[in-house]
């Protein structure tokens, strides 16, 4: 009998255990996450869902405990948001619900101190740990706790130490920016004494392997960071990346092209499960846009005809942008706006695309709203190295097409070259002069270009390839300013660009000579001028020992135009 009710109640602890594990209570929290939007508010093909849909989108699913957040670069990027510094994009956000953002480093475009305005104007704390002033405090809200039921959710904020050179550095020079994954360590010891059950980072660091501080650094080196809602690469990861010490990475590409989704589910309070999703573009197309944001868009767009009449200076001649001339020769607009790239960036060179050119300014008056006309697209500026050898490349891709019309045809500053359409691509540039200098292949220079050719756009591959040093404002901001500064320009064709046969004195040899550099390598110089180490020994039979060779030692390489 004794045996019988001890198994009776062993049945009993059992069925007792089961039940609370069945009927656990289970808590979802939802985070819906943006970035890297770029003030792409308008739904296009390839500006992505826009706000008026997206508040659609965000409203079905935001569910009973949600929150709402951005990861970054968002109030610049088009002239929608350029010409009022970022105000319409914070009307926007404030009708969207945001509930957290952290800055990305076009974010501080404007300058520090009209991004401490944009905060005042929108209705979400701006969170970002490791921005720090001169004595090392928080120039912004480092963190938040947001309460749902018997769970606390921390958030903290992480900005990109990439800002001090990915915007104009006079607009960071108060800007002190603490090591990222410092930063993260710090505020999860405090969020744990704070009582969060769940600690999020929302960071603009991205996971790009070019960059020294990325989310999946500080994922590897800080522990207890249990989601990274990421921005700044542009990533678009359709469910999430797994990060060391079990940390969830999430980002949502670019331009509103998806809406992220995390989902974390809790049982008594304890966080049970994780994960990522994105909700494309492509699988809302029949959405209707939220009738508020649509006509808030529309009011904004409409208020400012006001700003684009406004007049920023004057030509005293045609300014000719026209698509059948800007994509096989070299015009006065080209001139201008490339001469424009080179002074504001204080570049040795400059190159940008006739493509980007979409519109002539006809002698007169000009005002905002021919610039943009002119430069639609929101690229920005940024320069990047390049050596000699590099920028022979570039300009053959540039004039590869030719004589059909192409985008890619280089519109050029600082800098001169003749090409001969007879030869065959990739053996047609000739004659370069840069400041009335003949191109050195082995110099390295400061290229001011715009940001979709800094990308490898128009098949600018060898673009792709060099560092970035800096990054500037948008292409119509610069011309806007200059403009404005300068009064009155007459830009003219001055030969930068001409057609010539190649000399024969100057036909391209089949070796070059190289002189070694402190620190140099067979390897390294290989892999500089796209050649095997080997054939490096081949040519240079002097070289008895690969690993042996002398700082300034002069060697034959390959002839980059061969």
């Amino acid at each position: 009998m004794a045996k019988k009710n001890v198994f009776i109640g062993v049945v009993s602890v059992l069925i007792i255990l089961f039940s609370e594990e069945a009927y656990a209570e289970e808590t979802t929290i939802r985070i819906l996450h943006t970035n890297d939007a770029h003030g792409r508010a308008f739904e296009g093909e390839l500006d992505g869902i826009g706000y008026a849909k997206m508040k659609t989108l965000i409203a079905e699913n935001r569910g009973e405990h949600s929150l709402l957040v951005d990861a970054g670069d968002t109030f610049h990027g088009t002239t929608f948001a350029s010409l009022e510094e970022g105000r319409t994009i914070a009307d926007v956000l404030n009708a969207v619900g945001y509930d957290a953002f952290v800055p990305g480093n076009h974010d501080f475009n404007y300058g520090l101190d009209r991004l401490y305005e944009l905060e005042e104007t929108i209705d979400f704390p701006v969170i970002a740990a490791n921005l720090l002033n001169d004595e090392e405090e928080p120039l912004f809200e480092p963190f938040m706790l947001q309460e749902f039921d018997d769970v606390t959710v921390g958030i903290f904020g992480l900005a990109t130490p990439e800002t001090a050179f990915k915007t104009h550095p006079n607009n960071v020079a108060a800007v002190t920016f603490e090591d990222p994954s410092a930063a993260a360590q710090r505020m999860v010891d405090l969020l744990q004494q704070e009582g969060a059950d769940v600690i999020v980072a929302l960071a603009h660091l991205g996971i790009d392997e070019t960059s020294e501080h990325t989310s999946q650094k500080v994922a590897a080196e800080v522990q207890g960071i249990d989601v990274i809602i990421d921005g700044h690469s542009h990533s678009e990861l359709p469910t999430g990346l797994a990060g060391e010490n079990d940390t969830l990475i999430a980002s949502a590409g670019e331009y509103l092209q998806n809406l992220g989704v995390v989902d974390l589910v809790f049982a008594d309070g304890i966080l049970v499960e994780k994960s990522a999703k994105l909700i494309q573009q492509s699988e809302v197309e029949a959405i209707e846009p939220d009738e508020k944001i649509e006509a808030l868009l529309a009011e904004l767009e409409e208020g400012q005809q006001a700003i684009l009449a406004e007049p920023v200076g004057h030509t005293a001649v045609d300014l000719n942008g026209e698509r059948e001339h800007v994509r096989v020769e070299e015009t006065n607009l080209g001139n201008f706006i490339a001469d424009v790239l080179r002074n504001a960036t204080e570049a040795d060179i400059a190159l940008t695309n006739g493509g980007g050119i979409r519109a002539s300014v006809q002698a007169g008056m000009i005002t905002k709203g021919d610039l943009v006309e002119v430069s639609p697209f929101g690229n920005y500026a940024v320069t990047i190295e390049v050596t000699g050898a590099q920028l022979l490349k570039v300009l053959e891709n540039g004039v590869s097409g030719y004589p059909e019309p192409s985008g890619g045809f280089p519109q050029i500053s600082g800098f001169s070259f003749q090409f001969d359409p007879n030869n065959k691509p990739g053996q047609r540039v000739h004659s370069v002069l840069v400041k009335g200098k003949p191109l050195q292949e082995n110099e390295t220079y400061l290229l001011a270009t715009n940001d979709f050719l800094a990308a490898g756009g128009d098949e600018y591959t060898d673009l792709a390839n060099a560092p970035i040093v800096n990054e500037f404002s948008a292409v119509d901001e610069l011309l806007i300013e200059y403009l404005q500064d300068a009064g009155e320009i007459a830009p003219k064709r001055e030969g930068r660009i001409q057609m010539a046969a190649i000399p024969a004195e100057t036909q391209a040899p089949l070796h070059a000579e190289y002189v070694i550099q402190p620190g140099d390598t067979l390897f390294e110089i290989g892999l500089r001028l796209n050649v095997q180490w080997p054939k490096l020994l081949e040519m240079n039979p002097s070289i008895r020992d690969e690993d042996v060779i002398f700082s300034g030692e002069t060697i034959l390489v390959p002839h980059t135009r061969t």
